[in-house]
């Protein structure tokens, strides 16, 4: 069995393509891993979320990442341009972690009833339930 290494910071260079609506962006080593925006600064700051995310997707799936390509190496077009987007993951593998996801789960409808009359906030409760369960008290101590 071999054991996955993820690293904490990635670069990679991404593709500015210039035109009258806007700035496109895409990352020529990964497939699927496009964004926009409007301005410079809108384009930068998507681009950094969208290469993140797709990152930690690719993490989280066990998928090989591939090394970046040199900016050199690039081609692009007149109206495009090449930037080297940086990436640092712990804190987003964070934010991730303490996303809230959302659940189905049934009750009998007494149970609800009675839950609405007190006013129950399920989220509340079914996460103290599950660290009670669990015997954790927050998710670094799992």
């Amino acid at each position: 069995m071999s054991i996955k290494i993820t690293k904490d910071r990635y670069v990679f260079p991404a593709v500015f393509d210039y035109a009258d609506d806007g700035i496109s962006v895409e990352f020529p080593d990964l497939s699927g891993a496009l964004t926009s925006g409007n301005s410079d600064e809108e384009a930068l700051y998507m681009a950094k979320d969208c290469l993140a995310l797709h990152l930690y997707g690719m993490e989280e799936d066990g998928d090989d990442i591939p090394e970046p390509t040199r900016v050199p190496d690039v081609a692009v077009e007149p109206n495009q341009t090449v930037v080297l987007i940086d990436v640092w993951m712990p804190p987003f593998r964070d934010k991730m972690a303490d996303r809230a996801v959302k659940k189905t789960l049934t009750i009998p409808k007494w149970l609800d009833d009675l839950a609405a009359e007190h006013k129950v906030n399920y989220s509340h409760v079914l996460q103290d339930a599950l660290k009670t369960y669990l015997g954790v008290t927050d998710r670094n101590k799992c």
